[in-house]
């Protein structure tokens, strides 16, 4: 199955502490700390391309040595990533992470509003995708006219959505399949409502560790725990793993309820990992875990 990914690249400094700091001025004096590859499109083909999916990744990078890492992170993996330049340098991104998992990311160098692509060379690409993920980075809606002219399916994923935020309705119009987190979203069954009242195939919302729901263009509600086994090292990439993991079982027919499994599964998989995709992630490996939990129902 071809999958083409649109948008989503960074290089990541990511600085450990117990507790998020206290909003007054002071020294830490010990943190770990890490460079890595990061973002959602990177984060989506690196489980993706380990699942059964030919996958291709767009992404602007700078003329940089933050470019360079991403393309070495790239290269190793079965990966076919198609490159376009930003005259503003590869995105960057400086990641606080608390014990608990959770996140405070600073955009130090973003990527540009409208960097210097041609579209239109993506036509073929498009063409030929069974699936697309259109990735919410400013540039990606610029796809959205060639998507619907060649009718594809898309997936899209909007993270910490408020419910409200104009800057999402395109992306939200175009795409068939709609995950996004609850973090922002005190009633985010209400937002979920008002989403697939748009004509939508599918909308999931994550809530970490307190598990996911999903709603059906029927009006069904399935709410799925989290998986307890994994234990957490980093939960970068987690919420990218979730998406990689359903789409892998939605894709081969699994029940619903087994497809949040599998993005749980995938999610525990990533925290469990200091990347954003687990290492030696395969086929086999995935539908084990998921044998060894299905028995546990």
């Amino acid at each position: 199955m071809n999958l083409l990914i649109l948008g989503g690249a960074s290089f990541d400094s990511i600085v450990y502490l117990d507790e998020f700091p206290e909003p007054t001025p002071q020294t830490i004096h010990e943190s770990v700390f890490v460079e890595t590859v990061g973002s959602t499109g990177t984060g989506k083909a690196a489980n993706c391309c380990y699942l059964g999916f030919d996958t291709t990744l767009q992404v602007v990078l700078g003329n940089d040595m933050y470019g360079q890492r991403i393309k070495d992170f790239l290269g190793s993996k079965p990966i076919r990533a198609i490159y376009d330049i930003d005259p503003n340098g590869t995105e960057r991104h400086v990641n606080i992470m608390d014990k608990l998992g959770r996140r405070i990311s600073i955009f130090v160098n973003p990527t540009s509003n409208e960097p210097p692509i041609r579209y239109a060379d993506m036509e073929p690409e498009i063409k030929k995708a069974d699936v697309v993920v259109l990735n919410i980075v400013n540039y990606c809606r610029n796809y959205i006219p060639f998507l619907k002219k060649h009718g594809c399916e898309v997936w899209t994923d909007l993270h910490d959505y408020d419910g409200v935020s104009s800057y999402h309705h395109d992306f939200i119009e175009a795409s068939n399949y709609i995950f996004m987190s609850s973090d922002n979203l005190p009633d985010y069954r209400k937002t979920m409502a008002e989403i697939m009242d748009k004509g939508k195939q599918l909308v999931v919302c994550t809530h970490g560790k307190a598990g996911a729901t999903l709603l059906t263009p029927e009006g069904k509600w399935l709410d799925t725990p989290s998986v307890s086994r994994y234990q957490l090292v980093d939960a970068n990439g987690a919420g990218d793993a979730f998406f990689s993991g359903f789409l892998y079982g939605y894709k081969h027919e699994y029940e619903l309820s087994d497809c949040l499994l599998l993005g749980h599964i995938l999610g525990g998989l990533c925290i469990s990992s200091p990347h954003i995709a687990a290492d030696g992630l395969s086929v086999a490996r995935v539908e084990k875990e998921f044998a060894s939990l299905r028995t546990k129902k």
